[in-house]
């Protein structure tokens, strides 16, 4: 198991650089496990804020424990274009296709799990004429993992996420429509599983059911894992030891293998 940085737009200008210079190269660090045929992109909850860091890399050691290499995503947080950090996890599940990985998931937690549905939802088959080979590759991920996820952009959502995603279109209908995944699940989406608390004591569990029912309505796998966690919380990260919500981890990284993402 080895450990490795990829800057995404190595010798390049980031797209939306000139809204947040700061964050000029978006990065990619984890684990690869030797002989995996699938790579999972982990994006760490923050409320597009801030990335907290027992989200990311840990995460990753977890899945390349199971034989799946998986890297954490350092995508733009607020200040920055809206459109930034899906553009960032886009172009790192087609840089993690370009590496020659036959299968590439995504994995987010709370403000990252939104991340992770909206780029389910906001796939492409890449661009074939372009002259970078990495913008050929597709976008759309072949899994997802959706932990404890903000879903919705619209009158349930986490308000702290939308403003910092969405900025001075925060209270735009047409917008938060747009970055409300739960609009959007369709028969093309990739199959999911989707754990979290029913008694979240930041999200309530609106944003859990309403992304299963999606799913359900448009005929597309989907595992659910309701939790209740006593004391209520949030943010619980890999949870080891919590006689609760302890065992995610190892139910999710089983559930890729079975989607064909190890050796």
């Amino acid at each position: 198991m080895k450990t490795k940085t990829v800057v995404l737009w190595e010798g390049a200008v980031a797209p939306y650089t000139e809204y947040s210079p700061a964050q000029a190269q978006p990065s990619m660090t984890g684990y690869v496990a030797e002989g995996s045929v699938g790579a999972v992109l982990v994006c760490p909850g923050g409320g597009y804020g801030m990335k907290a860091e027992y989200e990311g890399v840990p995460v990753a050691k977890r899945l390349a424990e199971y034989g799946i290499t998986a890297f954490s995503l350092d995508y733009r947080v607020a200040p920055c274009h809206r459109l930034a950090p899906l553009t960032d996890a886009q172009r790192a599940i087609r840089l993690l296709r370009e590496m020659g990985y036959r299968k590439v998931g995504i994995l987010g937690f709370s403000a990252g799990g939104h991340l992770a549905c909206t780029t389910v939802t906001h796939a492409d088959a890449g661009n074939p004429d372009s002259a970078d080979p990495i913008d050929r590759h597709s976008s759309r991920p072949d899994a997802l993992v959706a932990c404890y996820p903000v879903v919705s952009m619209g009158d349930f959502t986490h308000i702290g996420s939308r403003n910092n995603l969405l900025g001075e279109y925060a209270e735009d209908i047409e917008m938060q429509r747009k970055f409300s995944a739960e609009l959007h699940i369709d028969k093309d989406s990739c199959p999911a599983f989707v754990w979290g608390t029913v008694n979240d004591n930041l999200l309530g569990d609106r944003h859990l059911v309403e992304l299963v029912s999606a799913y359900a309505r448009a005929g597309v796998h989907v595992t659910y894992h309701p939790y209740c966690h006593e004391p209520p919380g949030h943010g619980f990260g890999l949870a080891d030891g919590d006689p609760a919500v302890g065992n995610w981890s190892h139910l999710a990284c089983k559930w890729l293998i079975g989607q064909g993402f190890a050796k």
